[in-house]
């Protein structure tokens, strides 16, 4: 009873009320979760995602719940212009900006022998790139409002070292990246961080499609964690929501890891 007391109080004080946030990548996983979250504790939440139907999906979903249809558009956030028009648009609709969130990410191509050039540019592009391109893309608008916080999903990858390496490489840049924007906004009143999430248990996902398809090889992996458990993608979601809220207003240019102490990031180890 205590816990769920707690949990039901999380929200008061976070200061995310009618506060707009765009997130990329918010049409699943992850990015569902914070979406989710995020309108649940007030804030008004702009999505885009690659497909339109799992936009309708999302919003259907929301309106399901009690909570606001968010602002949507389906891009690719590694395309040219579209990831700026879309935050453009969401901040014209929704009348500025607070936060941002790149939750975006992916990766292409095999190990270091089979994996093309254009594999580890797209796998660039789609986390470090993209990140930047947000941030840049949301500098004006924050800076318009007096400040605001952006939050880039990055992952334990970023520096345990496991396959593939341009997936490794970069999450290491996304790290890095909010550490420098922090230094070069902080006068603009703009707080940068990086999450780095270890293995989530997403539905349909690589670590829950092991659970239902080779029971042994996920039990070997449940070991890389002290408590036996993979992560919970609302437990990363809850940590940003409360790095985009008024608590957190003194953490910028930090990596916060949501990995349950996860040893290697992958069943191949280190």
């Amino acid at each position: 009873m205590v816990t769920q007391g707690l949990h039901a109080n999380a929200g008061q004080g976070l200061g995310l009320q009618g506060r707009h946030v765009v997130v990329t990548g918010g049409s699943r996983g992850l990015g569902q979760q914070i979406v989710r979250l995020l309108s649940a504790r007030g804030a008004r939440v702009s999505a885009c995602g690659r497909r339109e139907e799992t936009l309708e999906a999302l919003c259907r979903g929301l309106e399901d719940e009690g909570l606001p249809r968010p602002f949507t558009r389906a891009l690719d956030v590694a395309a040219p212009e579209g990831l700026e028009r879309f935050v453009a648009e969401a901040a014209a609709e929704n009348g500025g900006l607070y936060g941002v969130v790149a939750c975006a990410g992916g990766a292409r191509g095999g190990g270091v022998e089979e994996a093309a050039p254009a594999d580890w540019m797209a796998t660039w592009e789609l986390n470090a790139w993209h990140s930047a391109r947000l941030a840049a893309a949301a500098v004006p608008h924050l800076r318009a409002a007096g400040g605001g916080s952006v939050v880039l999903i990055a992952s334990i990858s970023g520096w345990k070292p496991g396959p593939q390496a341009q997936y490794g490489m970069a999450k290491a840049g996304q790290i890095h990246l909010a550490a420098s924007l922090a230094r070069e906004l902080g006068p603009d009143g703009i707080r940068v961080n990086a999450v780095s999430p270890g293995s989530m248990l997403i539905p349909g996902k690589r670590w829950d499609r092991m659970r239902r398809e080779d029971p042994a090889a996920f039990a070997d992996f449940r070991r890389e964690f002290p408590g036996g458990e993979l992560v919970d993608p609302k437990e990363v979601a809850e940590v940003v929501a409360f790095l985009l809220s008024d608590l957190a207003s003194g953490v910028s240019g930090a990596n916060v890891p949501v990995d349950r102490a996860q040893n290697a990031p992958t069943p191949q180890g280190y």
